[in-house]
C-alpha cells in the first residue's frame, strides 16, 4: 500500500469508525466524496462505495459497485471481504443459491476469512431450505475454536451433513 493509499484508507477508516455517530447516509455520502478522490473506475473506491451502500441497507445499489470493484482487480483480503459481503448482499436480495455459488468460488482463497466464508454460506443455506447442511458447516467451522468438546462437536457436525 502505498503513502497515500495508506493516508486514504485511513481517513475511510474514520469515517466507519464513528458510522454509528454520523448514520447510514451521512456515511455513504463521505465514503463517496473519499471514493471520488481515486477515479471512478478504483476498485478499494468501489469496494468502499458498495460497503457504504451495504451497511446503509441499499443493497441493490451495493451489488453492482462490488461486481465492478471485483472486476477492477480488487486484491488481497479486500477481494474476500468483496466477496463475502456481495454473496451477503445477493442472499438479502433473495437469491441463496447465487451467493452460496460466490462463497464456494471464494472460499479457496479465504484464508484468515474462511470463518466467514462458511457462516455466511450457512445463512445462504438456511434460505436455501437446507437449514441441516447449514447447521453442519457452521458447527464444523465452530468445533477448532473449542478449548473442549471439540471432536464430539465435530461428529455431530458431520452427522448433521450426512443426514442432510
Amino acid at each position: 500500500m502505498t503513502d497515500s493509499t495508506s493516508e486514504w484508507q485511513r481517513r475511510v477508516d474514520e469515517v466507519w469508525a464513528t458510522a454509528d455517530e454520523l448514520g447510514e447516509l451521512v456515511v455513504v455520502e463521505r465514503i463517496d466524496a473519499l471514493a471520488a478522490e481515486r477515479g471512478e473506475g478504483d476498485p478499494l473506491a468501489l469496494f468502499e462505495r458498495a460497503g457504504a451502500r451495504d451497511s446503509a441497507g441499499l443493497e441493490a445499489e451495493a451489488e453492482p459497485l462490488y461486481r465492478r470493484a471485483i472486476a477492477a482487480g480488487l486484491t488481497g483480503s479486500e477481494r474476500v471481504q468483496a466477496h463475502v459481503q456481495l454473496a451477503s448482499t445477493v442472499r438479502n436480495l433473495g437469491r441463496p443459491l447465487e451467493s452460496i455459488a460466490i462463497l464456494d468460488g471464494i472460499e479457496p482463497e479465504a484464508a484468515e476469512l474462511r470463518d466467514a466464508v462458511v457462516a455466511f454460506r450457512a445463512l445462504a443455506r438456511v434460505d436455501a431450505g437446507d437449514a441441516r447442511r447449514a447447521a453442519s458447516d457452521a458447527l464444523a467451522a465452530l468445533a477448532p475454536h473449542l478449548p473442549r468438546y471439540r471432536v464430539s462437536l465435530a461428529a455431530y457436525a458431520a452427522e448433521l451433513a450426512a443426514s442432510a
